[in-house]
């Protein structure tokens, strides 16, 4: 039977059998649900699970479609190591799978709330879905996933330096040089605008689930909640929440209604749960670039019940970095306006970007840039970094 053990120093003891579980519909007492949290907050319980559950990963493959079955994990060249980072569902460890070093992300589905068993389980596939047809070096890449319940894993490169909030926060406000900023900015645009021109919405879109590797790049991660374009009619109220933890960084500790998305960088019209486009995704990039000028977190000092009330009834927004290039405001700016037809596309974001990135390596000013029209792509031919035209007013409340 195929095997997946931690590595150890010292010779590996036998594992013995995972405690018995508790019968789905059975009476559930409070001391049981306790008993079982304490079980389920051991290391040891996750890794055994993964090992012991052979007749119910069987089952499981057995429903498994064929022409999924190329994603499955083989366990037996699985490794799982400490575990570095967990959500209320979840847990994330670093581990390695065919001699190269992978984060294994488990998610729990519960045993006594059968419609979030449901939708969690609809997460983990929707996420193995996307995740496994993408190739983008700026995109965390997928190398496998198994379904052995209560556990379900998925399998994807490791990202070393954890999570952009958590870069963030060990910054001090306002210290990240404008090359930085442009750099990280132009890795999660050139992202976004692959998974839009794949028709991908990512929907929770955020520092929390931005990775960065050993080179200091950035990629998006985390796409249990995401969904294809033409299938984005609504939020997703009532659709699901999110496992908590993403591929590489773990949970956010941000509160989530029933909608998809995280509020501090929810857009307004996914809050109200009013149907939604991918231009959502441009408002939390918004948001994103935000966080990139300033090291802080949007609207600190708010719950994120009352941020969400604050951009969607009050149009609110976090207030502009003073020391940012003015140029760099005006585009956050476009990104998170409260009309979505006049936020931009990403092809527009990236242009804007590697336009400000050439500007700056030449020693030249960094100016607003135009409205983003076809004509747009005519000012970089002419290699300027100047612009005559301005942008279109914007009511922005900060």
């Amino acid at each position: 039977m195929a095997s997946c053990f931690r590595a150890r120093r010292q010779p590996a003891a036998p594992v013995p059998p995972p405690p018995p579980l508790i019968p789905y519909g059975s009476p559930y007492s409070e001391m049981e649900g306790a008993m079982e949290n304490k079980r389920w907050d051991s290391l040891d319980s996750w890794s055994m699970l993964l090992d012991a559950g052979g007749g119910a990963d069987q089952q499981a493959s057995a429903s498994v479609p064929a022409q999924r079955e190329e994603w499955m994990a083989d366990l037996s060249q699985l490794f799982v190591g400490n575990k570095f980072a967990s959500g209320s569902n979840s847990r994330i460890y670093r581990g390695i799978y065919r001699q190269r070093a992978v984060a294994v992300k488990m998610v729990r589905l519960p045993e006594s709330d059968e419609d979030r068993r449901r939708a969690l389980e609809e997460q983990f596939n929707s996420e193995v879905s996307f995740l496994s047809r993408l190739r983008h070096p700026n995109v965390v890449q997928f190398v496998a996933a198994c379904k052995r319940p209560p556990v379900y894993s998925i399998i994807t490169e490791y990202m070393s330096q954890g999570t952009l909030r958590m870069y963030l926060h060990k910054k001090d406000p306002y210290s990240l040089s404008t090359e930085t900023v442009l750099r990280l900015a132009l890795d999660v645009a050139r992202g976004m605008e692959y998974l839009h021109a794949q028709g991908v919405i990512h929907r929770d879109l955020k520092s929390h689930n931005l990775l960065l590797n050993d080179e200091m790049r950035v990629k998006v991660a985390d796409f249990g909640t995401s969904c294809l374009e033409s299938h984005s009619s609504r939020a997703g109220a009532g659709a699901g929440a999110g496992t908590g933890a993403g591929a590489g960084g773990g949970g956010s500790g941000e509160g989530r209604g029933t909608n998809m998305g995280t509020y501090r960088w929810m857009a307004p019209e996914m809050v109200r749960d009013k149907p939604c486009t991918r231009k959502v995704d441009v408002y939390s990039f918004g948001i994103v670039l935000w966080e990139l000028t300033t090291c802080l977190v949007p609207f600190q000092g708010m719950t994120p019940v009352q941020a969400a009330y604050a951009a969607c009834e009050k149009n609110a927004r976090p207030p502009l970095s003073p020391t940012c290039p003015p140029a760099l405001n005006n585009l956050i700016k476009m990104c998170w306006a409260a009309n979505p037809a006049r936020r931009p596309e990403f092809s527009y974001v990236v242009s804007v970007l590697e336009n400000y990135d050439h500007c700056l390596r030449e020693g030249l000013p960094l100016v607003t840039p135009p409205s983003p029209v076809s004509s747009f792509l005519n000012i970089f031919k002419l290699g300027s970094c100047i612009s005559t035209t301005k942008l279109p007013s914007m009511p922005v409340h900060v």
